[in-house]
């Protein structure tokens, strides 16, 4: 890659991956002596003070070696990092933890298991976003009678969301006309999304069945107040991972981490507004400020092709990305499939 010269790629990439192993300055010696790279220690030394000097490695104290930056590690996952595959032990604890959750009807369930077998797998803290209703596609409207007066008519979207409501019922509108409505609004609305059922294309329903306005205004309501929905519910898990970094080891600087896993909405937001297929996020890149000594790697998850939550590891900007990133990979791609079967 341009400004760095395939020796001094080779130096950072083993000072990362060194240090991504022992949370210890690396020094040229260590390089020399764990890496074949062909070069002695001293020319080593003088490519890690070159490395120094652009702004790919820092010196945390005069007499020790030298970490990675964030610039060296966004130039390591960028260009120098490479692909692991998941161990033949990993990929069979995956198969059967999806073959578990396949087996469950409850997407809340699902997202929080995922959410601790992420924290399992990669050791660090890992963040689920579950699927939000308003990107959930429309799949069916139920009126379910209580009495002559009220019915409870149901909402439910094809990410396993469902929400329901108690409403009244107009007395001039016979069982068979309720249901015809109904079948009339599921025939008109399957598989958009909730958010894109416009005003307009309500209004225009409203129009097509004016003579049943009263009971039409009711369920109609349930489908605006679902479309400006807010953030979805985010699971948590190994929280207490993040206390096993000797990163985290300042009470100040973990207090702050912890007391933003407890803020349901700022994390809904990070995970919100992540990009679509995965995303790495090292230090300052972070949103939240939080986050700002942290890595967060994320990846969507998709029904019929559309996002509708999200997955996250968070942890030092020392992380072992290949390997996180791997795991979200094939986590990310079995979610689809369970969340698909709902």
């Amino acid at each position: 890659m341009a400004g760095l010269s395939d020796r001094k790629q080779k130096i950072l990439q083993a000072v990362v991956t060194d240090y991504i192993q022992t949370a210890e300055p690396v020094g040229s010696r260590s390089i020399s002596r764990r890496y074949k790279l062909d070069l002695s220690a001293a020319t080593i030394r003088n490519e890690m003070s070159d490395l120094e000097e652009l702004g790919f490695l820092t010196q945390p104290h005069t007499s020790a070696g030298r970490i990675p930056s964030q610039q060296g590690y966004r130039f390591y996952v960028d260009a120098l990092m490479g692909p692991p595959s998941l161990t033949r032990q990993e990929e069979v604890y995956l198969a059967n933890v999806f073959t578990q959750l396949q087996k469950m009807r409850e997407i809340d369930q699902i997202v929080q298991q995922t959410a601790k077998v992420l924290s399992v797998l990669t050791s660090y803290t890992s963040l689920v976003l579950g699927p939000q209703f308003r990107h959930s596609a429309f799949k069916q409207m139920r009126l379910l009678p209580l009495d002559e007066e009220k019915a409870l008519v149901v909402l439910i979207t094809s990410a396993g969301h469902i929400k329901h409501r108690v409403i009244n019922l107009p007395q001039a509108l016979s069982s068979q006309e309720l249901s015809q409505i109904v079948s009339y609004l599921n025939e008109q609305l399957a598989g958009q999304t909730i958010e894109n059922i416009s005003a307009t294309r309500l209004r225009q329903l409203r129009s097509d069945l004016y003579a049943r306005i009263d009971l039409l205004s009711q369920l109609l309501q349930l489908l605006e107040e679902s479309s400006t929905d807010g953030e979805g519910r985010v699971f948590l898990g190994g929280t207490s991972n993040i206390l096993n970094q000797p990163e985290f080891k300042d009470v100040e600087k973990v207090k702050h981490l912890l007391t933003l896993f407890e803020e349901g909405s700022r994390l809904s937001f990070v995970l919100e507004t992540s990009s679509e297929g995965v995303s790495i996020r090292i230090g300052t890149e972070n949103v939240i400020t939080e986050m700002s000594d942290c890595s967060l790697i994320t990846a969507t998850y998709q029904l019929y092709n559309r996002p509708v939550g999200a997955i996250g590891v968070l942890g030092p900007t020392r992380m072992e990305y290949s390997r996180v990133i791997t795991i979200i990979e094939h986590i990310a791609s079995h979610l689809n499939f369970v969340v698909r079967d709902l």
